[in-house]
């Protein structure tokens, strides 16, 4: 490690910046690391310091960063000190909770402390600010220096508050508890109070004999980044910059000094200067990094790690021999791997890694808690998998250990773990528990930045631009990955414009520049664990999460340089699914099913899968994916594993899915350049799509290790030209010494290198290709209890709900609306129908659900609208959940109109209220007597229905939409199905697989998502469009928005025809409007004429002569044609001529209908001319 004990006071200008904030004094300190060092440099700094709010967050980046360009580290932090114990919460305001206190660590010792410092103020401080007190510092001061900070420091603020007594027992209690470490900190700052603290601190310091330092509180880089600093503290506060109360700083000096500012800001103060570089000097922590911190498996007095891991692994084996279809004759094989790979993982000394980790996955499994089958290139590995860590056979599958650990790669082992979405926090706790609590197991924190479009909206918002206006620049940049306003400035015109046009726009611009990329908060990384050897805070610091959870103050890349070891424990919703989908076969059909123990060879899984109706299938549904299902046929699990891989932009614009599907189709030959080729690429038809078969062709044809493959693949996949040089060398000399002529060994390293970049770990591939085939054999096999579970599992998911209701209607399963006498909470199974579940209803909690059910459970279905308010308990289910309920259809089985009922319940909440308190108190009402004396007469009820008429069809599923977010009972665009399937073949299920730029016409009902102002005082929308397939925004400018806007409010079903817009990377789309009208008035403009189908045995003067008079009586412009079909003859269409045209009319259908005696007439129409076509990649 380099060291950081350098002697600063060799400076010409002995000064030395001790007091600074960085990005991670989060929307207050605005001084970037990467921009940071090189300034240094340029001034001639030996050392700087880090001294950010409360936090480390950015101790150990700045650690390295300091290192890299030969500057000297000094780590410390400005934490809070509450004046009254970090345990008291009696503050009203975060300036009266704490005061301010710079930290900086003189050794190793130091930085400890402080590491437990700052991570106690969190845990048991915080209050506003993470607060720490004199308690603490007096327990864990050894190894700090202490500066007694800016205004808000304890004593500048007894000093501005006249308290000189004051100040100066607080100078003593600190110059106390930090022996010769403490010292008064000057400010020059062109602040008139820091003037008075100044001459109060210079006298304090002579009075007791306490060194003054001089800092200047660095917040951001360069003067000219004072306002930009201004914007940011009034997006921390969510204030504008023309409120007058309003956190601000009343100076723009604090700027990263040159020495010589800092001489001359000082100069009535020099000792203060030099006095910098002393502590500076006293600084010296050196971190230990790199050193590897293996968390503690519990084992007993007399085993080992080693000795366990190897027992476990060899036993595992065992067990899959037993139950897997391995040939005995291969056991050797397995065996000998199986001992290779403990020894590699023995000698890079990760026994106890291996224990844990099989340790936690199959606890989950005891515990019914579903876990994948294996992620990443850890299901290579035949350890994991007689460990159960995995579910793939390696050895089976081709799969390599060296992808995931060799002796030639110095790596951590990666073992990502997919849990159940719902029961992924169980498995944290059993970890937190076993190993050793919140001291010895977190999660590890992640930073959310400024990116481009959001900080166009902070910044805009900060300096009081009109909403309208943010709006439509944020909207101006590019929906591309990564884009920064440089990049957009250049690629969008009007952007640049409206910068060199609207000074105010110009500023915001700038502003946004200057913040972009800033972290803006802190949340609990998705999926990482750490575990730890010894309590956590001994390596690095540690926060709360938002739900409580410890979570690291370091991210990621830094947590794991720190030596400590981290687990990924990731959410998988599928399988949630599978799990939910598996209870309902359970409960429903009383078959229990293993689906460890499925055939992969199973004809209906493949037939499902060939025929594209993967719908909810994992892995398998894009449209994009469904068209190459289509294409290739799968008929093996190795094609499924193989599509996972090829499923992606490089492969398809390379053309090796398009070799790949002729191959496996027969349309062309497979070669091989040579023979040993064959039996490495023959699963993916001669195409390399994976990156182990690069590794294996190095070994087979140059000679190379599995091991020396991994590092060959990846330089391919890095594409670094120096190593490939290298690698070229030996590959070809390897090749010519097995006898392959050196022009082949070209040929075969130039096609190793371009398939190479497109290679994918065909370890994950299989793993997930498993979760694919169980969900396609479930939907193959259990359709509706699949179905059912995929809508349970999409109840947050407006989208995902419609897209799953289209293809249970489209598989003629039907959708029964939620019901208070069915339905449970999430969806259930009704014979061969799916009941919605009352979680669905909006308003209506799982409290008052829960009520529901139990009490129908313990006493019976409810009998009518007042049995339900008399039984229920209308505490927990008040007028607003029983309006939800009433509204959406879910009390449609008590018998009266959804009108009446909400016409009367307030009556009926008032009966049932008092039939309830009756019950309860055991008193019985007259009726009540009346109905026992005399059984043979009904009891009355007292509640009386109005005669009222049911609400429209509009209103009824107006309703539907409103408290389900979902049509139950029909759709708006029912009465046009079979229009739109002549008329249009896109809608919202597929455009995900046209092209951006594609001009298309889709039908849906319509509602305003917002209405905006342009800057010429025009009124444009964004709306969203929905359909029986999903929805999707659709952007409507000011011309068409006036012309449409009497459409929208009718609240009917619309035909918009429009650009589409692909965003983000394609996963969002919207499209760009250029008409709209109403979808009947489509219908009829793209009538094309009539068809009327006769049947031949029928013909004859009695329906001809009729038929022909019904024509005249309804003359018009639309031309009729005659399909006659006569029976084992076949079809003939005729057109009539001109003089027999007709207007199409309700009228004539029902007449026609009549005549004929059955529904023979039918609309043709002009398709949308959609100018676009699918692509095959989403």
């Amino acid at each position: 490690m380099q060291s950081t004990n350098q002697q600063i006071n060799k400076s010409p200008h002995p000064f030395t910046h001790l007091h600074l904030h960085t990005e991670y004094s989060l929307l207050d300190g605005a001084i970037r690391l990467k921009d940071l060092f090189p300034k240094a440099r340029e001034y001639g700094y030996k050392a700087v310091a880090i001294t950010d709010h409360g936090n480390m967050y950015g101790v150990l980046r700045f650690y390295e960063e300091a290192l890299r360009h030969n500057i000297k580290p000094v780590i410390g932090c400005e934490v809070y000190v509450a004046p009254k114990g970090r345990k008291d919460r009696s503050a009203r305001s975060s300036r009266e909770a704490a005061f301010h206190l710079v930290l900086l660590a003189q050794n190793n010792t130091g930085y400890k402390n402080l590491l437990k410092l700052v991570s106690t103020a969190h845990f048991e401080g915080f209050f506003y600010k993470p607060r720490l007190d004199l308690e603490l510092l007096e327990n864990l001061n050894q190894g700090l220096i202490a500066l007694s900070a800016c205004l808000h420091g304890q004593i500048p603020a007894a000093i501005l508050n006249d308290d000189i007594k004051g100040a100066k027992t607080l100078a003593e209690t600190y110059a106390g508890i930090f022996d010769n470490r403490f010292y008064l900190e000057i400010q020059e700052n062109d602040i008139a109070e820091q003037t008075v603290v100044n001459q109060g601190l210079v006298t304090l310091g002579k009075e007791l004999g306490l060194p003054v330092v001089a800092t200047n509180d660095c917040h951001y880089l360069d003067p000219e980044d004072a306002r930009a600093h201004d914007v940011l503290l009034c997006i921390q506060t969510n204030k504008t910059v023309n409120d007058t109360n309003r956190m601000r700083f009343s100076t723009d000096k604090l700027y990263f000094t040159s020495p010589e500012e800092m001489v001359e800001r000082f100069r009535d103060y020099p000792d203060a200067l030099s006095m910098t570089c002393e502590i500076a000097d006293k600084c010296n922590v050196e971190m230990e990094l790199g050193r590897r911190h293996f968390p503690l498996y519990p084992i007993k007095k007399g085993e080992t790690y080693s000795g366990l891991f190897e027992a476990s692994a060899r036993k595992g084996l065992e067990e899959r021999f037993q139950e897997d279809e391995i040939h005995k004759e291969e056991y050797a094989q397995y065996k000998e791997r199986l001992e290779t790979e403990i020894s590699v993982i023995k000698e890079r000394g990760f026994a106890s890694y291996f224990l844990i980790v099989a340790d936690f996955i199959n606890w989950a499994k005891s515990q019914s808690i579903p876990v994948g089958p294996g992620r990443g290139s850890a299901a290579g590995s035949l350890v994991a998998y007689a460990m159960r860590i995995t579910e793939i056979d390696p050895v089976k599958y081709g799969l390599f250990f060296e992808r995931f650990l060799n002796v030639e790669r110095e790596s951590l082992p990666d073992i990502d773990i997919d849990f159940c979405m719902n029961r992924r926090d169980e498995v944290i706790h059993y970890v937190t528990e076993k190993y050793g609590g919140e001291d010895f197991v977190a999660q590890i924190i992640t930073f959310g930045q400024m990116k481009a479009k959001a900080v166009i909206r902070d910044v805009g918002r900060a300096l009081g631009i009109p909403y309208q206006e943010v709006d439509h620049i944020a909207k101006l940049v590019p929906d591309q990955l990564n884009i920064t306003l440089e990049k957009a400035l250049k690629i969008e015109p009007e952007l640049e414009q409206l910068e060199k046009k609207d000074p105010k726009i110009g500023e915001l611009l700038n502003i946004a520049q200057a913040l972009e990329g800033l972290p803006r908060h802190a949340s609990t990384h998705a999926a990482g664990v750490v575990i730890s050897d010894r309590p956590m805070v001994e390596y690095l610091p540690l926060t709360k999460g938002q739900h409580g959870e410890t979570v690291t103050q370091f991210a990621m890349k830094y947590v794991e340089k720190t030596g400590l070891i981290k687990f990924d424990f990731l959410g998988l919703r599928t399988l949630t699914v599978i799990d939910t989908a598996l209870k309902l076969i359970r409960e429903h059909l009383g078959t229990n099913i293993s689906l460890a123990k499925i055939p992969l060879d199973d004809p209906e899984t493949y037939e499902l899968l060939s025929s594209g109706n993967t719908t909810g299938v994992f892995q398998l549904e894009s449209p994009g994916m469904k068209d190459l299902l289509q294409r290739m046929r799968p008929s093996g699990f190795t094609d499924i594993i193989a599509l996972v891989a090829l499923h992606r932009p490089g492969p398809m614009e390379s053309g090796m899915v398009d070799q790949a599907v002729k191959a496996k189709n027969g349309e062309i030959e497979v070669t091989y350049i040579l023979p040993e080729l064959e039996s490495i690429l023959r699963e993916t038809y001669g195409v390399i799509v994976y990156q182990e078969q690069v590794m294996k062709i190095a070994q087979v044809l140059a000679g190379y290790s599995l091991g020396e493959g991994d590092i060959l693949r990846r330089a391919m996949g890095k594409k670094d030209h120096k190593e490939m040089a290298a690698q070229r060398d030996r590959f070809q000399s390897g090749a010519v010494k097995h006898g392959i002529p050196d022009f082949k060994a070209k040929i075969i390293f130039d096609l190793m290198e371009k398939f190479a970049g497109y290679g994918f770990n065909k370890s994950h591939s299989a793993a997930y290709a498993l979760i694919a085939y169980h969900t396609a054999w479930l939907k193959a096999h259990y359709l509706v209890p699949f179905m059912a579970s995929l809508l349970s599992n999409e109840l947050g998911n407006t989208d995902g709900v419609v897209k799953f209701i289209g293809e249970c209607r489209a598989r003629d399963i039907q959708i029964l609306p939620p019901d208070v006498n069915y339905s449970k909470v999430d969806f259930t199974i009704e014979a061969e129908s799916i009941r919605f579940g009352l979680a669905a209803v909006k308003n209506v909690g799982l409290g008052a659900i829960n009520a529901i059910v139990q009490e129908r459970e313990k006493n019976g279905r409810y009998s009518s609208f007042e049995d339900f308010c008399s039984r229920v308990d209308l505490k927990k289910v008040n007028k607003r959940m029983l309006e939800s309920l009433i509204k959406c259809g879910a009390l449609d089985s008590l018998g009266p109109r959804r009108s009446q009922m909400i016409a009367v319940l307030d009556i009926a909440l008032d009966v049932g209220q008092a039939k309830r308190q009756e019950r309860l108190s055991g008193q019985m009402s007259l009726f009540d007597s009346m109905a026992r004396a005399v059984p043979e007469r009904p009891r009355e009820s007292a509640l009386i229905m109005p005669d009222i008429p049911e609400w429209s069809e509009l209103e009824y599923l107006a309703n539907e939409k409103t408290y389900l977010g979902f049509y139950i009972s029909g759709h708006p665009l029912d009465p046009y199905r079979d229009e739109l399937l002549k008329m249009a073949s896109v809608h919202t299920g597929n455009i995900s697989g046209m092209v951006d730029g594609s001009q298309i016409g889709l039908a849906g009902t319509i509602r305003i998502n917002k209405e905006i102002i342009t800057r010429k005082g025009d009124r444009m929308a964004f709306l969203t469009l929905e359909d029986l397939h999903g929805s999707i925004e659709i952007v409507c400018f000011p011309e068409i928005y006036a012309k449409a806007r009497e459409l929208i409010d009718a609240d009917s079903p619309v035909w918009v025809v429009g650009t589409l817009k692909k965003e983000d990377d394609k996963k969002i789309n919207k499209i760009l409007a250029n008409s709209m009208e109403s979808l009947g008035e489509a219908c009829k403009q793209r009538v094309r004429g009539l068809l009327v189908e006769l049947r031949g045995d029928s013909l004859g003067p009695q329906v001809l002569r009729p038929l022909r008079d019904l024509f005249n009586q309804h003359r018009g412009s639309h031309p009729v044609k005659l399909a006659v079909t006569i029976k084992d003859r076949g079809r003939v269409v005729l057109s009539l001529p001109e003089e027999y045209n007709v207007t199409i009319s309700p009228e004539l259908t029902e007449r026609m209908n009549d005549l004929l005696g059955y529904a023979g007439l039918k609309v043709e129409y002009e398709p949308e001319n959609n100018n676009s076509k699918l692509e095959i990649r989403n």
